[in-house]
Formats: C-alpha cells, sequence, structure tokens
C-alpha cells in the first residue's frame, strides 16, 4: 500500500505541476485556448487569474513533493493528507462552479489517495 500511496502522491503533484504550466504559460497559446475552451479575448483578459491560480497549483505540488521527502514518517503522513485534502476540496468547489470533469480529473484521485493515507496511518 505505501508505494501505491506514493504514486498516487506523486501522480497528484506532477498534475499539478501540469496545471501551473498550463494556467501560467500556455493560457494565451493555441493548445491552452483549446483545452480550456477560450477564445483570445477571453484568454488575454483572464490570463492574470489563470497565472494566479497556476501558482496556487504549484504549492499544492510542492506540498505534496514536500510530503513525499520529510524524513519523519509520522509527520509527511500529516503533510501528505493535508496538500491531499486542499486538492480535494479545490477540485470539487472547481467542479461545482466551472465543470464537472473537474471533480473526476483532480477531486476524485485525491480522495482515493486520502482514504489510503488515512487507512495507512491506523
Amino acid at each position: 500500500m505505501e508505494l501505491l500511496i506514493i504514486f498516487l502522491t506523486t501522480l497528484i503533484g506532477l498534475q499539478h505541476l501540469g496545471f501551473m504550466y498550463l494556467e501560467m504559460f500556455l493560457w494565451t497559446q493555441p493548445f491552452g485556448m483549446k483545452l480550456f475552451g477560450n477564445s483570445l479575448e477571453e484568454a488575454n483578459n483572464s490570463k492574470v487569474l489563470a497565472a494566479n491560480q497556476g501558482l496556487y497549483n504549484g504549492f499544492l505540488a510542492a506540498g505534496l513533493f514536500w510530503s513525499l521527502l520529510y524524513p519523519d514518517p509520522a509527520v509527511s503522513y500529516q503533510i501528505r493528507l493535508f496538500f491531499l485534502c486542499c486538492v480535494a476540496l479545490a477540485g470539487i468547489y472547481g467542479g461545482l462552479t466551472a465543470g464537472r470533469r473537474i471533480i473526476y480529473i483532480q477531486a476524485f484521485p485525491a480522495i482515493i489517495t486520502i482514504i489510503l493515507v488515512l487507512v495507512r496511518m491506523r
């Protein structure tokens, strides 16, 4: 189970690094506009907000990777649980306000990993 938790945490961290890159650097590029369904005008009007959102995703990724590197396993799991809960809540909120697929892409993997972490901590 430990390897699965590490794998999923790493995957979620990489996912959030990807979100950060998309939102901070590709938002006004053709790929980013197509992915998020924005016109050039919409992308330009929202690029500062998207970059800010991307920065937050980078912080989530940093926290997840920190949890993998922290030397004390008990503290490591607490850090991991905190950041996974942040990811799950952000995914649920995004799914309810921006688009349902965010729940499946962001919240669902975090919730599964939270459950595994809680089982492992007992």
